[in-house]
């Protein structure tokens, strides 16, 4: 297979996690591979669906119980904890400023980059129904709120598909 059939070929990823670091993953991985002219699609569930919120609104759901999820589980692509020494917020801060020292964006910028090279953005239906969220709760730059068919429809013609 040659370099130029192989940059042809999808990539999806489930981007499960809301930790920064493992966002921050996925997003190197999706504008690597969008730079290199291969189709890439995000499936944002559960805990990652945080990456695409809009800053803000933090009390949604039209249950106590949805409202409560959205109080604890407050979060936007710049207020995101770490899988491994979170320290109470401070291990996002001194990650965040090794990264701008070292002029690697954040994640904000990581988000407008791949949206402009092209990656679809697919938050994950049944995940917002069950927390009470709504297409207008996450960021212009996503696509159609799809279901897990919809997305297996996408990740089965797709020559790498991850799960972070």
């Amino acid at each position: 297979m040659s370099d130029k059939t192989l940059n042809k070929k999808p990539v999806t990823i489930v981007l499960f996690s809301g930790e920064l670091d493992k966002a921050m993953a996925a997003f190197v991985i999706a504008t690597s591979a969008a730079s290199m002219g291969m189709p890439v699609s995000i499936f944002f569930t559960f805990w990652g669906l945080n990456v695409i919120k809009k800053q803000g609104g933090l009390i949604k759901g039209s249950n106590w119980m949805q409202r409560m999820l959205n109080i604890m589980n407050y979060g936007h692509a710049r207020k995101l904890a770490l899988s491994k020494m979170n320290m109470l917020g401070m291990g996002p801060a001194m990650l965040k400023t090794m990264m701008a020292k070292k002029r690697v964006p954040d994640m904000a910028e990581f988000i407008k980059t791949a949206a402009a090279l092209g990656v679809k953005f697919y938050p994950c239906e049944m995940s917002m129904t069950v927390m009470g969220l709504k297409k207008e709760d996450f960021l212009d730059e996503r696509e159609a709120v799809i279901g897990a068919v919809s997305y297996l429809s996408i990740a089965k013609d797709s020559q790498v598909n991850l799960f972070i």
